[in-house]
């Protein structure tokens, strides 16, 4: 390699403005990709910037090396920021554009207000208690389960601080948003009983495949789980990852009065002993149970084939249509299924059913009629 010194004055006046905007463009690139390298390491961290500009709702944020961008969408409702105030918010994304990587932030992201906890409770910074899961409706109400590693220290209290110093900060942080903090636990039904606070839970059903739980409640206490609008089961069932059906007390012995009402034991079927008792010893005990079996389910029981199988279906068919299950209270002439049966049965013959009681809560029923789904 041999080197040439070349004069600058030997320049023209056309080369030294090329060589002049060419070092300029190179400076401007490696600003832009060392913020855009710097700020997408950062997606998810909370920040702190100098609101510069308020401009048609959204927020132009001065950070350390680059500007913010908080758009209306991402503001808490009923907030508003001023000219050289100082403001706080989690970075989501960092749009490459043509003028340059601009800094998308949010107050409303569930990150937000986990990052607040991590920054307000050293406990949660030196990993003594765990963050499980945020569920949040910004500027109205917020539910967040907590875990503590060490059993000497308790979770709740760690996030609640002395006299409630340390989440309330937060809550004027977020412009007085509500915040629920619940204790998380391993088994679903404890903590689904726990996310519903402040109402108390009776009794819980989980249904496994469906992801799905029904939870009894005492009647005074629907309307508490429910929430306003709806909001404290949803925020359950974000909290959670469980679908949350509620139904209150007295629904829940209708349910099972109508169950009692119209349960069948196979004994009364007349399939002569042998069959009964090899149904009895595969847990098919009742009418609704051999209605809610497929047939290649009944051919999988030992000493029963194809023919046996259909034969049963037959028999009971027959009996069902014999002797039509009536609702406890209802007039003669209106027939009552369980779901199993009425799908069963819809799907094997051609049986008509009547419309169902108005006492029995159908599954989508509004909040003041006794059923609600998270």
């Amino acid at each position: 390699m041999l080197t040439f010194p070349l004069p600058i004055a030997e320049f023209g006046r056309n080369a030294i403005q090329t060589a002049k905007q060419v070092l300029i463009q190179r400076v401007r690139e490696a600003e832009r990709e060392r913020v855009f390298k710097e700020y997408s390491d950062k997606i998810g961290a909370l920040v702190r910037g100098v609101v510069q500009q308020v401009d048609r709702g959204n927020v132009i944020v001065k950070l350390d090396h680059s500007e913010g961008f908080l758009p209306a969408r991402e503001q808490i409702a009923r907030s508003y920021h001023r000219q050289g105030e100082y403001v706080r918010a989690v970075v989501i994304n960092v749009d490459r554009s043509a003028k340059g990587p601009q800094v998308i932030l949010s107050r409303t992201h569930p990150d937000f207000l986990r990052r607040l906890f991590e920054s307000e409770v050293p406990e949660i910074a030196e990993s003594i208690v765990e963050i499980k899961a945020v569920a949040r409706e910004a500027g109205s109400r917020s539910k967040i389960s907590v875990y503590s590693t060490d059993p000497r220290v308790d979770a709740v209290g760690s996030c609640v601080g002395l006299k409630g110093s340390r989440v309330q900060s937060i809550v004027r942080e977020l412009g007085g948003e509500r915040i629920d903090i619940v204790p998380w636990s391993q088994d679903p039904s404890v903590f689904v009983s726990r996310a519903l606070s402040p109402a108390r839970v009776m009794d819980v059903r989980v249904n496994d495949p469906d992801k799905r739980m029904v939870v009894v409640v005492a009647d005074d206490q629907l309307s508490l789980a429910i929430g306003k609008g709806g909001q404290n089961a949803r925020l359950a069932a974000r909290l959670t990852g469980w679908k949350i059906d509620l139904i209150s007390k007295s629904e829940e012995k209708k349910r099972q009065d109508l169950e009692r009402a119209t349960r069948v034991e196979v004994e009364k079927l007349e399939m002569g002993e042998a069959t009964t008792e090899k149904l009895i010893s595969a847990g098919i005990e009742t009418l609704q149970d051999l209605m809610a079996t497929p047939l290649e389910k009944l051919v999988e029981i030992p000493g029963i084939g194809d023919k046996t199988a259909e034969k049963i279906m037959s028999t009971a068919h027959e009996y069902l249509a014999a002797h039509p299950p009536v609702a406890p209270g209802a007039p003669a002439g209106e027939l009552e299924f369980t779901p199993e049966m009425e799908a069963a049965t819809d799907a094997a013959t051609d049986v008509v059913t009547a419309p169902p009681d108005a006492s029995a809560a159908p599954e989508d029923a509004p909040a003041s009629e006794g059923g609600a789904r998270g």
